[in-house]
């Protein structure tokens, strides 16, 4: 029988999870090794500054086991927020057990009882085949656009 997830907003006493799991998934994915403070105090400034976005935290009994960050970019076109899932994560042991699906419909119950949220968009690794699988199957489809940066 599968265990129960459960699905709640993150607290201040989270963050270390929330640091490990970012630490951890940018390993996986990206090959990088992240800052541990600097990581540290940018989990901080979403708690500190709520406007910044907010965490969830996918728990199995007493277990962290996943965890994401929900930022809004405005958009013009819709009058309405695009809601971006970043630094997902969950736990190996808990993969493929419907941890992310879980996270994906709190968090899209929370849009649809938000006002003025238009849809929900995200990074992926163009190599990270599974995680497109998984978000596909969520109803989820690729763009027409690149992501193009520029570091400070």
């Amino acid at each position: 029988m599968p265990e129960k997830i459960e699905v709640r907003p993150a607290k201040p006493e989270d963050a270390d999870w929330i640091v490990d799991f970012n630490l951890k998934m940018a390993r996986e994915t990206e090959g990088r090794k992240l800052d541990p403070e600097v990581l540290g105090r940018g989990v901080q400034a979403v708690f500190s500054q709520p406007e910044r976005g907010f965490y969830l935290i996918a728990m199995s009994g007493s277990k962290v086991v996943g965890c994401l960050l929900i930022t809004t970019e405005w958009s013009d076109w819709r009058n309405g927020e695009f809601w971006w899932l970043q630094s997902v994560y969950v736990d190996k042991e808990f993969r493929r057990r419907g941890v992310f699906k879980a996270m994906y419909a709190e968090a899209r119950k929370r849009a649809e009882q938000s006002e003025n949220v238009c849809g929900f968009r995200l990074y992926v690794e163009q190599e990270n085949g599974r995680a497109q699988q998984t978000y596909n199957q969520l109803g989820m489809k690729e763009t027409a656009y690149r992501v193009m940066e520029a570091l400070f």
